[in-house]
């Protein structure tokens, strides 16, 4: 599946508590599988909550017109 990150928060805790950032940012296009997130519905939009580690890889190039990640 692929999508655009429409936001992205400032990264994920590790073992220690500290923040380690995050590789994408909004407005990236990324590969994620079929099955990877929590779908959501915000102000009638759908869109998916994942986590990073689901993301197989950022596509370079034009916006995404498939479902959206978050």
């Amino acid at each position: 599946m692929e999508g655009e990150i429409v936001a992205a928060g400032p990264g994920a805790r590790n073992e220690q508590g500290q923040i380690t950032a995050l590789d994408v940012k909004a407005g990236d296009r990324v590969l994620f599988g079929k099955w990877s997130g929590t779908e959501v519905k915000i102000d009638g939009e759908e869109l998916l909550i994942m986590k990073e580690t689901d993301i197989m890889g950022i596509i370079e190039g034009q916006p995404a017109e498939t479902k959206k990640a978050a």
